[in-house]
């Protein structure tokens, strides 16, 4: 019995000073463990907060803990938007049904901007302030839109008066001087057989869009819109394309009879037109047509970046002597002006008449009694309701054919790729806008923009 208690006690005592022995080793690789390990073991959990885009909102989650932030961009309207947080990361091109995710990384508490990076979409209302709390919760579904312009956060009380004081200053600026003019008529080379040679090179130019706003433009001889093509019926056209772009082209003559070798759509009907080279069209301009001339490779990128132009051939016939909805049409009138107005709302060029944004747009000018004729062109991605004030317009033709049956309106619906050709009467002195009644299009809280004119008539 003493033998085993002995033996007992002598097991306990080699066992404990094992241990011992074995303490400093756990110990050191207990410190190697830690030394290999990451210096900290936070897990901070990162808030996805879900925006929507619209025309022109930007909705949802605005109110975020401070920490990692990750926007789950849903693009709810009918265009192409993009998001983008002042002075941070920003999205791709985000096309109307589609989705993606931004990641802000960690962001402090306070507030930060953000906004669409479309030209003329942040200025239509696509701003709104991204506020990020001290604490843990998360405001979810608030509207967060600034409304108009960006005049605040929901619930922020506009400056009314510093609207207002905006609004008339931008007015009083028309019309601002820019750099820059669109529509100069191409005058056509004359070979020997009597083609018409149309001479177009394309790059990438410097175009001032409103003061002080100049964009990198994609250009057909230096000018957005391109040069101003007018042709007779039966003229024989050769135009010569030369490609100073970083990428491939083609040019598309939209609504204008070609053969199907002449169409303008790389790979299907030529090769494409690479950098540095250059490619002829050749057709008969054979019957009245009032056309647009752009790309069509890569046109989501190209044409609103402002690769268009007018093209018209001959002269659309007047209602003359003609009766309608009670006004008769003298049988000796004559337009005094023919004018292009082009529409365009996205790329670079972004939201304007004739490549330039209010106050840039030229008036137009004429005298009381005088008739004009203008021809709308729509190379932009929705449609604009183009208004004038005071004079009802007499529609003539759609698409460069003339309607049997011409009809007044004062508002014209003018969609994407459409062409409409309408008749004015100026009998009355004064400065008449003219402009999109998407309103969102030519007003915003710092003043006028966009697609606005004026007819002026003394």
């Amino acid at each position: 019995m003493q033998s085993d208690a002995t033996g007992r006690y002598v097991t306990m005592f080699l066992v404990g000073a094992l241990a011992i022995l074995l303490l400093p080793i756990a110990a050191v690789g207990i410190v190697s463990a830690t030394k290999d390990s990451p210096a900290t073991t936070s897990t901070t959990s990162t808030t996805t907060a879900n925006i929507s885009l619209s025309e022109f909102a930007i909705k949802g989650d605005l109110t975020v803990p401070a920490g990692k932030v990750d926007l789950a961009i849903k693009n709810t309207g009918t265009q192409t938007h993009t998001l983008a947080l002042d002075g941070g990361p920003a999205t791709k091109e985000i096309a109307a049904g589609a989705g993606a995710t931004l990641s802000l990384g960690e962001l402090e508490a306070g507030t930060y901007t953000l906004r669409c990076t479309v030209p003329g979409h942040a200025e239509a209302g696509m701003v709104a302030t991204l506020t990020v709390t001290g604490g843990s919760g998360m405001a979810m579904g608030g509207s967060g839109t600034t409304g108009s312009g960006g005049s605040g956060t929901t619930g922020d009380t506009p400056d009314y008066a510093a609207m207002d004081k905006a609004m008339e200053d931008s007015i009083a600026k028309f019309p601002a001087p820019t750099k820059g003019k669109g529509n100069v008529p191409l005058v056509p080379t004359i070979l020997p057989d009597g083609t018409k040679e149309l001479d177009l090179t394309v790059s990438i130019i410097d175009w001032e869009v409103e003061p002080g706003k100049t964009v990198k433009a994609w250009a057909y001889n230096g000018m957005v819109p391109g040069p101003e093509i007018r042709l007779n019926v039966g003229d024989k056209v050769k135009a010569v394309i030369k490609n100073d772009l970083p990428a491939g082209t083609d040019v598309h003559w939209h609504g204008i009879n070609t053969p199907f070798a002449m169409d303008g759509v790389a790979p299907l009907t030529q090769k494409l037109i690479e950098p540095g080279q250059t490619f002829t069209y050749e057709f008969v301009a054979d019957k009245q047509e009032v056309g647009m001339y752009h790309a069509h490779h890569m046109g989501n990128l190209e044409v609103p970046n402002g690769l268009f132009g007018a093209f018209i051939v001959g002269s659309v016939p007047l209602p003359l002597g003609r009766t309608i909805s009670g006004v008769t049409i003298p049988k000796d009138v004559k337009p005094v002006q023919d004018l292009p107005m082009v529409l365009n709302d996205a790329g670079v060029i972004g939201l304007t008449i004739n490549g330039k944004s209010f106050p840039a747009t030229d008036p137009i000018q004429v005298a009381k009694g005088d008739w004009i004729e203008v021809s709308y062109f729509n190379e932009g991605f929705q449609a604009h309701p183009m208004h004038l004030h005071k004079f009802p317009q007499l529609v003539l033709a759609k698409d460069g054919i003339p309607l049997d049956n011409p009809y007044w309106a004062d508002t014209i619906l003018v969609g994407p790729g459409e062409r409409y050709t309408v008749l004015i009467h100026a009998d009355d002195v004064g400065a008449f806008v003219w402009h999109c009644h998407i309103l969102n299009h030519v007003e915003r809280d710092t003043g006028m923009f966009g697609m606005v004119t004026a007819l002026i008539v003394k």
